[in-house]
């Protein structure tokens, strides 16, 4: 960074003394809020250019009350749903003119409360969790108490891919029908006459993405008055080995399923890699669905639940950005939807 003769880092009145202008007349040109001429602003803005300025970004939030900024949270930058849901809050928010912190908390709840109130104290516009979340009494509680205190700051929570997490809560709330999507895809395979299914990646209970497709398949059952098999339905993780490991474990039991439900397409595809690997034919012996439709789904030729990734992101930022203008649509519910390929067939009897 230049110096001033002194040897400091050039200061607003540095920029002034240079352009000739007062450090009010600075603030404004740099701020944008204020009309100026065009002459004065061309001076401001060499000056800025040959001091090698940089703007503070808290001094500027004292002035203008934003710094800004756009942060979102996510799980890990590794989950291909979580990158294409993060770049469409990405997109929405240069094109809103902010700039994006992202942060990962990597499983951890209480982690994603630390980094939610670290980014309130940075200033940022809004706060964005992309993907689901920890349900329990305690998580949700505390989430409403720093939903409330991002407002008294002039930010905004945003749940993006998860529930709302109270009526009372100033938050926006953009997600997906997560558990009609498990419902249609499950209730699709029992229509191709399948009735042993398994579900691999139950989960954690409360949390909110496994939670609701695990309910999806349950109810689906249930509408067709069909009994569940619960030696069908395993725990494991959001990645490609959990879904590999248990699939395994599930062919070394004898469980005798004839089709598969996938937390995500991410445990399809280790799914399919066990299935293989142990001689079963996809789909004319056991058929495979995933959910969430990334790309990695088409590449695999995997039925799966289509999600509006990218919109998902840029409605979170649009909402929470412009919450005076929908202030009646702070909770956007989007569609789901199945997508058939080659990884699905009828039973036959």
């Amino acid at each position: 960074m230049a110096r001033t003769t002194s040897g400091r880092r050039p200061t607003v009145k540095d920029v002034a003394a240079s352009a000739g202008v007062s450090a009010t007349t600075v603030s404004r040109v740099l701020g944008g809020s204020y009309p100026v001429s065009a002459s004065t602003r061309n001076r401001v803005l060499r000056a800025v250019r040959d001091l090698d300025y940089v703007i503070n970004a808290q001094a500027r939030a004292l002035v203008g009350g934003s710094t800004r900024t756009v942060a979102f949270i996510v799980r890990d930058l590794v989950g291909p749903l979580f990158a294409y849901i993060g770049q469409g809050v990405e997109l929405q928010a240069t094109a809103e003119g902010r700039v994006c912190l992202v942060c990962t908390h990597h499983g951890d709840p209480d982690r994603e409360l630390e980094l939610i109130e670290l980014m309130r104290q940075q200033g940022a516009e809004a706060v964005v969790l992309v993907g689901g979340g920890l349900r329990t009494e305690a998580h949700v509680r505390r989430m409403a108490e720093i939903a409330h205190s991002l407002d008294r700051a002039g930010s905004r929570l945003v749940l993006c891919g998860r529930p709302p997490i109270g009526a009372d809560v100033p938050a926006t709330v953009v997600e997906y029908d997560n558990e009609g999507g498990a419902f249609a895809v499950t209730d699709y395979l029992i229509s191709l006459g399948h009735r042993r299914i398994a579900f691999v990646g139950a989960g954690e209970p409360e949390h909110t993405t496994t939670g609701a497709r695990l309910n999806g398949f349950l109810d689906a059952h249930a509408t067709r008055g069909l009994e569940v098999d619960h030696e069908l339905v395993v725990s494991g993780n959001y990645d490609r080995e959990s879904g590999y490991r248990q699939t395994r474990l599930l062919l070394e039991r004898g469980a005798g399923m004839t089709a598969v439900v996938a937390v995500t397409d991410v445990v399809a595809s280790g799914v399919l890699a066990a299935l293989r690997d142990a001689g079963v034919r996809v789909p004319e012996d056991v058929s495979v669905v995933g959910y969430d439709d990334i790309p990695l789904s088409g590449d695999l030729d995997l039925t799966t639940v289509h999600l509006p990734h990218e919109e998902l992101g840029r409605a979170a930022v649009r909402l929470a950005l412009h919450r005076d203008e929908y202030a009646l649509d702070q909770h956007l519910k989007l569609g789901t939807h199945v997508v058939i390929r080659s990884s699905t067939a009828k039973r036959e009897s």
